[in-house]
């Protein structure tokens, strides 16, 4: 997606917010500057990998995210939300590494 930065704001501190904003969270990782996310690091699992470059245009940036749509989306997300709502921990049952290739 493109998001215009806030007055000032560069692209690493844009990628600095989200990992702070994310650290916490067991199924996302932002990756470091110049790596690009692709499908084949999150095949098979629950997880969501997003990457942050800069735009041609200044003043903006694009964040590239990746999921498997099996698991991070329908399938696993109603587990994710079923180990809470019964009160399990959040990662029950989706911890798997994921597959490559």
């Amino acid at each position: 997606m493109y998001v215009k930065l806030a007055g000032g704001a560069s692209v690493d501190q844009l990628r600095d917010h989200l990992k702070m904003k994310f650290e916490k969270e067991k199924f996302v990782h932002v990756m470091n500057e110049g790596q690009v996310p692709h499908t084949r690091n999150v095949r098979g699992s629950n997880y969501c990998v997003i990457g942050v470059f800069p735009d041609r245009l200044p003043g903006r940036a694009i964040i590239v995210s990746v999921i498997d749509n099996l698991v991070k989306g329908a399938s696993g997300q109603a587990i994710q939300n079923m180990n809470l709502i019964l009160g399990y921990p959040e990662e029950t049952a989706l911890m798997q590494q994921p597959m490559f290739p």
